[in-house]
């Protein structure tokens, strides 16, 4: 399969690039410095603008599928692209530039030089020490530095023969033909989101050579029974709905999953139960007003775990999640306690996925135009987008936005909340009832900000991508879903909350969903690092346990699965767990619900380095 061939090259120059600055891929990069050091290592001279980009105020870190993900949207330094920008400059085109007047450009354009940078440039390309510069020298001097510091890279890499063995799975020095399985290095498959390529592996088998290595041979032992599943239009729920359920007790809430640099976020939930009682309860994705019945999330998979309220996460314990399907709908039926629950929505992240896509080919959608009377006013396509934000927002459904519900959109879009005395003024210039916000007070909020800015949209921009949106205005990174809870005999209470170690939870609960339904096996025959596999309705998912007190490098190798998708993204790849530590693997998913789908995916233990 070529792309897959073109991907595991593009991560091999990662990994490489990365090990480069970092001795591990676990490492963290912590600094704007070291952001501009490991770019720099992979062929990006990047600008202040970009690191800006990736580095704002709020970052503390990155890890490598961050950087991975960096890479694939920056381009590298192109030799072409640098000669038309000195062309500009070369007012008598001749090839050359006096110093003058590129210090005099370089200090006063764009993003400014200091002298010393531009003397570090003239001492590196004026050949003649004429006091001119022979930019296309330099540009090939560029392009060739950055190749150099890759190939370098490359080298560093292949020279250790440890690590040679760690990122091949081989026992043999000679690197195979194909490139590095990526290394993906954090938690992240249980809320990542890049699309796997899928590899038809069957001609490639008839065309092994025989003579494998051991290593190869010994991977033999570790392919897991194949499980092959029947597709979702045959099968039915094994959660029927009560007879009778209009007559229960109902309360939802709604919420939206956020697409973020390596993860999923969204709200969590807290139930209380003033009695034990009888309780069906679902999660599924929902429709916009202004967007079609089926939009491009309502294929978006959702669970709900359920956990007791604990003074903390250790005294947390898993009580049940949704396992059952019915059409969107996933669902959970059974008997609760009395008491007060943790609700954690999640998803796989086998569907809803970072938008590689920037559609930098299309022209972004106005949004903000001038009246025949000269003022400022918001697009039509803008006000049905903010309409369905408002939605999105309106966590209980009643047509306006409290405190609180704008509070979550404005730690989502700002980080900055609103106090009561801020909401005070809202409710003296903007359309509110029952001092909350309506739809229409919503946009005159929105309007004002704009006029504020002079019609500049730079603000809007933000606010809306942060709301899962692209410039074409398509909501592509985030997925509305909404939870329903019913009882029997108690009204259930529900209240979005925000937890401090909100993550770590929805980990805990799905590390203990999985590993309470299935059985361990360990993996070539070392007792310390173990593996199980859930098999669900509908999702397969893999966690890895490192009972050892060093760190584990599992390669996985998903190209005999049929009909799948995996959270990782990728056919092949490794994972890195720390010592002590569950991590999981990955979450597959069927690619076409209404076909059967066959997992059969080989996990192998790497040499360490």
């Amino acid at each position: 399969c070529p792309r897959t061939h073109r991907d595991e090259s593009f991560y091999t120059q990662c990994r490489a690039a990365y090990l480069s600055v970092f001795k591990s891929s676990l490492a963290n990069i912590s600094s704007k410095q070291q952001l501009c050091r490991v770019l720099q290592q992979a062929g990006i001279n990047p600008s202040q603008a970009i690191l800006n980009k990736y580095w704002t105020g709020k970052t503390s870190k990155l890890n490598f599928d961050d950087f991975c993900e960096i890479l694939k949207n920056e381009n590298k330094t192109d030799e072409n692209e640098l000669l038309k920008a000195f062309r500009k400059l070369d007012a008598n085109n001749d090839g050359f530039i006096a110093h003058s007047e590129l210090e005099k450009a370089l200090t006063s354009r764009g993003e400014k030089m200091t002298t010393e940078e531009i003397n570090a440039i003239f001492s590196l390309a004026d050949v003649n020490k004429d006091g001119k510069l022979d930019y296309a020298e330099f540009c090939r001097l560029c392009v060739s530095t950055v190749e150099q510091c890759q190939m370098a890279a490359l080298e560093r890499l292949e020279a250790d023969a440890k690590l040679k063995r760690q990122n091949f799975g081989s026992q043999s020095y000679s690197p195979p033909k194909n490139p590095a399985a990526p290394v993906c290095s954090t938690e992240g498959p249980a809320l990542e989101t890049s699309q796997a390529s899928f590899a038809d592996s069957t001609a490639k088998k008839d065309s092994r050579s025989s003579s494998r290595s051991s290593s190869a041979r010994s991977r033999r032992s570790s392919v897991s029974n194949a499980i092959t599943m029947t597709s979702s239009s045959s099968k039915i729920s094994k959660v029927q709905e009560p007879s009778g359920l209009q007559d229960w007790q109902h309360s939802f809430v709604r919420g939206c999953f956020f697409v973020e640099e390596g993860s999923i976020s969204s709200l969590q939930y807290q139930l209380h139960l003033p009695q034990t009682t009888d309780v069906y309860m679902t999660i599924q994705p929902v429709s916009l007003s202004n967007r079609p019945d089926k939009s491009d999330w309502m294929s978006t998979d959702t669970a709900l775990f359920v956990m007791t309220a604990g003074e903390n996460k250790e005294d947390s314990t898993l009580v049940c999640f949704t396992e059952s399907k019915d059409k969107e709908k996933f669902v959970w039926r059974g008997e609760l306690s009395a008491g007060t629950y943790h609700l954690l929505p999640f998803t796989s992240g086998c569907r809803l996925k970072k938008n590689s896509k920037k559609n930098t080919f299309h022209k972004p959608k106005e949004l903000v135009y001038q009246t025949d009377t000269g003022e400022l006013d918001l697009s039509r396509e803008l006000r049905l987008v903010l309409s369905d934000i408002f939605e999105m927002i309106d966590l209980d459904g009643n047509g306006l936005l409290s405190l609180d519900e704008y509070n979550f959109f404005e730690l989502r879009t700002s980080g900055e909340k609103c106090d009561k005395e801020a909401w005070a003024v809202c409710k003296e210039n903007f359309d509110m009832r029952s001092n909350q916000l309506t739809r229409q007070g919503f946009m005159e909020l929105n309007l004002m900000e704009v006029t504020e800015k002079e019609g500049d949209p730079t603000d809007l921009w933000a606010t809306l991508e942060a709301m899962g949106y692209n410039r074409l205005l398509q909501l592509v990174e985030a997925c509305p879903f909404q939870i329903d809870v019913l009882c029997e005999g108690a009204q259930p209470q529900l209240l979005p909350i925000r937890l401090d170690s909100g993550t770590k939870l929805l980990h805990q609960a799905v590390h203990k969903s999985v590993t309470a339904s299935a059985q361990p096996r360990s993996l070539r025959g070392n007792d310390s690092v173990l593996i199980h596999t859930y098999k669900g309705e509908h999702r397969i998912s893999s966690l890895i346990t490192n009972k050892t007190n060093q760190k584990v490098t599992v390669h996985v190798n998903n190209e005999q699965n049929k009909n799948c998708c995996s959270s990782r993204g990728m056919d092949v790849f490794a994972v890195e767990i720390p010592a002590r530590t569950k991590m999981v693997c990955q979450h597959v998913l069927p690619v076409n619900e209404k076909q059967d789908w066959t997992y059969s995916c080989i996990e192998t233990i790497l040499p360490g380095i």
